[in-house]
């Protein structure tokens, strides 16, 4: 009786090698965005100071000379990703101001920005360090200060709605998303109380503070200039 032997056709005979897969080859905008995340981690972790080309791509699984074919040195990559992450932010605050109520528009600016540390936790940390290299959007307190203006023209309207002088708008939407922007730059490590709670106790000092204004404040200390 013949036994009878089970012969695969995809096995490979002993007398040849197997053959390696292939690497897929990644487009350039494939490796140009591949870069970027991993300076996005490594900025992150490390700093500017603390990158280095070398480990970005060997991170990558590239030659050095493929990061400066892409963004002419490690500057370049820091700015791309800066500046990404710079407008990421501005474009969740601002497009989050849909609300009619000016309270409501308090807690959707709130919500936006804490949305956005996160979710994008390495970009805010990013954000929040002195960048060394010019960047084209400005700097992080540009930004803020861009923020502001978005809250600028809603406060206008409400201050001459209640006889206030509208021109104080400028400074008390400076104050306004100062304090939500240090705030979250607090909450970024201790992440306590949750994010939600987080937009109530802001919105509730802002909301309150705003609804107790005084037209013309005064000072009650002996230093008045």
């Amino acid at each position: 009786m013949i036994d009878s032997v089970a012969t695969d056709s995809s096995s490979t005979p002993s007398n040849e090698k197997p053959r390696r897969a292939r690497r897929t080859r990644m487009t350039g905008a494939e490796r140009r965005q591949q870069l970027l995340e991993i300076g996005r981690t490594l900025f992150a972790a490390k700093g500017f100071e603390g990158t280095s080309v070398e480990e970005i791509a060997a991170k990558a699984g590239v030659s050095k000379p493929v990061v400066y074919e892409h963004f002419g040195g490690k500057e370049g990559l820091y700015a791309v990703v800066v500046d990404r992450e710079m407008r990421r932010l501005l474009d969740m605050v601002t497009g989050s101001l849909t609300a009619g109520h000016p309270r409501e528009l308090c807690e959707q600016a709130a919500f936006a920005l804490l949305d956005y540390i996160e979710e994008y936790t390495d970009g805010f940390r990013i954000l929040v360090r002195d960048s060394p290299i010019p960047q084209s959007t400005g700097s992080f307190a540009s930004l803020i200060s861009d923020i502001a203006t978005q809250v600028e023209d809603i406060l206008g309207r409400e201050f001459k709605s209640r006889g206030f002088d509208p021109k104080l708008a400028p400074l008390y939407a400076q104050a306004l998303v100062g304090m939500v922007a240090l705030t979250g730059q607090w909450w970024l490590d201790v992440r306590r109380p949750k994010k939600a709670e987080v937009a109530a106790h802001l919105v509730n000092l802002a909301w309150h503070g705003l609804d107790g204004l005084e037209p013309k404040p005064r000072l009650i200390g002996h230093r008045k200039s």
